[in-house]
């Protein structure tokens, strides 16, 4: 059953990447899954379901991918590996993140219990920020430093899909994004440290 579970998920999320929500139909994950669609209303109760998994799913390999802290030598460097982390999971996971964060489909609503789960990968990152700003900062202006950094590495993941990019060859996005990240952080550390 976890098996048929994962080959739905992954069928869903290839489709998802290749051709957006217009191309996620039940008969279309049940084929590329190799799957009865039937056993997709069993698992997920249709496309609906699949797209709450699909969501769900993709913050938590968020939140797996932003915790970096154990393998970091500094709170400075826990931030940026797991931003580099964040920056490679996008790449890697195309259909969750366009989910997520990108061309969503207008059909679907997160569940509350999808909602709670991105809540929390936004809670965990200011966590992580959290730790390289002053602990007299309120929880809001920590919130806004997370924001501001989660921004920046989306806004950038998300322009290597527009037509404009080929200005920029692919190998260098990575290291843009970073150098970008790496001087906002360290403008949010040096503003806070006055």
């Amino acid at each position: 059953m976890v098996e048929s579970k994962a080959k739905i998920l992954i069928a869903a999320s290839d489709l998802f990447s290749e051709s957006g929500a217009s191309g996620l139909s039940v008969r279309a994950i049940s084929k590329r899954a190799g799957l009865s669609t039937i056993g997709i209303y069993n698992h997920f109760n249709g496309k609906q379901g699949i797209l709450d998994a699909l969501y769900i799913e993709g913050f938590q390999m968020v939140m797996r991918a932003i915790e970096a802290e154990d393998d970091a030598a500094s709170p400075r460097d826990a931030v940026l590996q797991g931003l580099s982390n964040y920056i490679d999971l996008a790449a890697r996971q195309r259909g969750h993140y366009q989910l997520i964060f990108g061309r969503g489909d207008p059909t679907y609503t997160p569940s509350s219990a999808a909602t709670a789960v991105g809540e929390e990968a936004f809670n965990r990152l200011t966590h992580l920020v959290s730790k390289v700003l002053p602990q007299a900062l309120s929880g809001r202006q920590k919130r806004e430093a997370a924001l501001q950094l989660w921004a920046l590495a989306h806004g950038y993941v998300s322009l290597q899909d527009h037509e404009a990019t080929e200005l920029i060859p692919n190998a260098a996005w990575r290291d843009l994004i970073m150098t970008a990240v790496t001087t906002h952080l360290d403008a949010l550390i040096a503003k806070h440290a006055i």
